[in-house]
C-alpha cells in the first residue's frame, strides 16, 4: 500500500517481547515484528501536464499542476507567475474607484496577496526552482505594490512574507488558500498600515483575542483537480483552526455594543472566509471591530458589489474598506469597474430618472426600453448609467444588448456568484472608452432569465452617473469653506 502524508508505524520489538512474556510464551517463540516500507506516492500523471485536459472554466484556474516536495502541488500559471499589477487602463480605472471611495470618506486598503511561488518556493523541486525566476517575480510584485501606492491606494507591503522559513506554512500544500497561520501573519502587516491611516485614532478601540478551537481538515482544490485528471488520492491535510472574540464581552461601554456599526469593513474572496479567520486576526491586531462581508466564490468584485448595494454601506460607509484579493484576478476588467462605480453611488436610487420602463418578460429576447417613444433624448454613454431590477430577487444573471443610434451595439452579460445573497439588481455605467463615450443610447433588449413559474417583471432606469468629487476638489472646497 502506498500512503501520502503519513507513516506506517509497526510495534517495536521490545513491546512485542514484553507482551509475549506476559502471556507465558518463550522468547524463542516470539514472531518477528512486522516491517513496513514507506514509499512516496501519488505522482501526477501525464494528463496533469497537458493544458488541453483542463477543460472547464474552474479547471483552467489550475493550469498546469506540477509535483513538488513534501507532497506539495503547484500551478505553473498562477503560482509561478512573474508578472504582477495591471495595465495602464487598469490603473486608471482603479484610481477612479479609489477617488470615488475617498469622496465618500472611505480609505481603500488593498491586500494584494503574494503568490504561493513567492512564499513557498522552497517546496518546489530543484529543477522547477531553477525554471522559476523568483528574483524577477519578487521585483515585479514590489513594483506593483509601489504602483498601487502611486495612485493613492493604501497597500500593506507583504513582501516580508515571501521565501518563508516558518515552521507553520503560509499556504496549504495542495490548495490555493492561505492557512490560518498565513492569514494571521498577513493580518499583522495589514494592521500596521491601517493604524497609520489619518483619523485612525477616531475609530473606537477594542481588545480581541484569538484562540485555537480545533483542527481543520483540508482536502485541497489542487488535490481535487489532480484526482479528476489522474484518479490520484491524497490524504487530507490537518491544521489548527482559530476563532477571535472580544477579550471582555461584559464591558459596560455602549459604544462597543452590538448596535455600534463597525468603521472598518472587509470585502474579498474566500481567503477572508471564517475557515481561515483573517477577519478575526484583523480585529485582534488592529484592535477594532471589523465587519466581514466577504464570501466564498465571490471572485474579485462579488462581495464588494453586494456590500456597496447594502443599507450598511449606503447609510453608514466605513472609514476603512479592506479589499483582499490575489494577483490571479484581472484588474483591467472594465465591466467590473462599471458595476462597482454605479453601485458605489447606489445606481439610480434617489436620482432624476431620465428614461424608464417596467415590463413583464416573455421567453426569449424582450425589448424593454426605447429612446424616442415620446421624444428622442440625448443620452451619451460617458454621462449615464443603467439600473435594472428584476421582481425575483433570486435572479443572478443578466444577458442583453444595448443598441445605439449609430446602429452599434454592446452585448451585456453580467452574473452574480451563486454564493451571493442577491437582490435581483444589476447597475452599471455605460461604456465610455474613447470610441464609445459619445454614442447615444437607443434601446435595450433583455433575455428572459430561467422562469420560476411566476410572471417575471423587470424595471429599467437610465440616469446620470454619480458625481464623485476628486480628493483635490474636496481639499479645495474645504479650504474655501474655512
Amino acid at each position: 500500500m502506498k500512503v501520502r502524508d503519513s507513516k506506517w508505524i509497526g510495534l517495536c520489538p521490545l513491546a512485542v517481547a514484553i507482551g509475549l512474556a506476559a502471556s507465558g510464551l518463550q522468547a524463542a517463540e516470539q514472531p518477528k515484528a512486522p516491517v513496513y516500507q514507506v514509499e512516496d506516492c501519488c505522482s501526477l500523471c501525464p494528463a496533469a501536464h497537458d493544458a488541453s485536459r483542463y477543460t472547464t472554466n474552474y479547471m483552467k484556474n489550475f493550469t498546469t499542476l506540477i509535483d513538488a516536495q513534501d507532497a506539495w502541488l503547484f500551478r505553473t500559471q498562477e503560482d509561478l507567475r512573474t508578472e504582477f499589477g495591471t495595465t495602464a487602463e487598469g490603473y486608471r480605472m482603479l484610481k477612479k474607484l479609489r477617488d470615488a471611495f475617498k469622496s465618500r470618506g472611505v480609505e481603500l486598503v488593498v491586500v494584494y496577496q503574494p503568490t504561493r511561488g513567492l512564499v513557498n518556493r522552497s517546496k518546489l523541486k530543484p529543477e522547477d526552482q531553477g525554471r522559476f525566476d523568483y528574483d524577477l517575480a519578487l521585483r515585479n510584485y514590489r513594483q506593483a505594490l509601489t504602483r498601487f501606492e502611486e495612485i493613492g491606494l493604501r497597500v500593506p507591503d507583504l513582501s516580508p512574507l515571501t521565501d518563508e522559513q516558518e515552521e507553520q506554512p503560509f499556504y496549504f500544500r495542495r490548495d490555493q488558500h492561505w492557512t490560518p497561520y498565513g492569514a494571521e501573519r498577513t493580518a499583522r502587516l495589514v494592521a500596521e498600515t491601517v493604524k497609520r491611516l489619518p483619523g485612525f485614532e477616531e475609530i473606537p478601540q477594542k481588545e480581541f483575542v484569538s484562540q485555537r478551537i480545533g483542527l481543520m481538515g483540508k482536502t485541497g482544490t489542487m488535490q481535487k483537480v489532480a484526482t479528476q485528471l489522474c484518479g490520484t488520492v491524497y490524504a487530507p491535510q490537518y491544521i489548527d483552526q482559530f476563532a477571535t472574540e472580544p477579550k471582555d464581552e461584559s464591558g459596560s461601554d455602549e459604544l462597543f455594543g452590538d448596535s455600534a456599526v463597525p468603521q472598518i469593513t472587509l470585502v474579498g474572496t474566500s481567503h477572508s472566509g471564517p475557515n481561515y479567520n483573517f477577519g478575526g486576526f484583523l480585529e485582534q491586531h488592529i484592535g477594532a471591530d471589523v465587519l466581514n462581508v466577504a464570501f466564498a466564490g465571490g471572485g474579485l468584485e462579488g462581495s464588494m458589489l453586494e456590500y456597496l448595494g447594502s443599507d450598511e454601506f449606503q447609510n453608514s460607509p466605513p472609514k476603512v474598506l479592506i479589499w483582499e484579493f490575489s494577483p490571479l484576478y484581472d484588474l483591467a476588467s472594465e465591466k467590473a469597474y462599471r458595476r462597482m462605480m454605479a453601485m458605489l453611488g447606489n445606481g439610480c436610487e434617489g436620482k432624476e430618472v431620465l428614461l424608464s420602463s417596467k415590463t413583464t418578460l416573455h421567453p426569449g429576447a424582450n425589448e424593454v426600453l426605447v429612446n424616442g417613444d415620446e421624444q428622442l433624448l440625448t443620452l451619451p454613454n460617458k454621462r449615464h448609467q443603467v439600473d435594472i431590477r428584476f421582481s425575483d430577487p433570486s435572479v443572478k444573471k443578466l444577458e442583453g444588448t444595448l443598441w445605439y443610434l449609430t446602429g452599434r451595439r454592446e452585448k451585456i452579460k453580467l452574473e452574480k456568484p451563486n454564493t451571493a445573497d442577491t437582490d435581483g439588481r444589476f447597475a452599471f455605467e455605460m461604456r465610455d472608452e474613447s470610441d464609445w463615450a459619445d454614442l447615444n443610447f437607443f434601446a435595450l433588449e433583455i433575455m428572459a432569465p430561467a422562469s420560476t413559474g411566476e410572471p417575471l417583471e423587470v424595471e429599467v432606469q437610465i440616469c446620470k452617473r454619480n458625481e464623485f468629487s476628486s480628493p483635490a476638489k474636496l481639499t479645495a472646497q474645504a479650504a474655501t469653506d474655512s
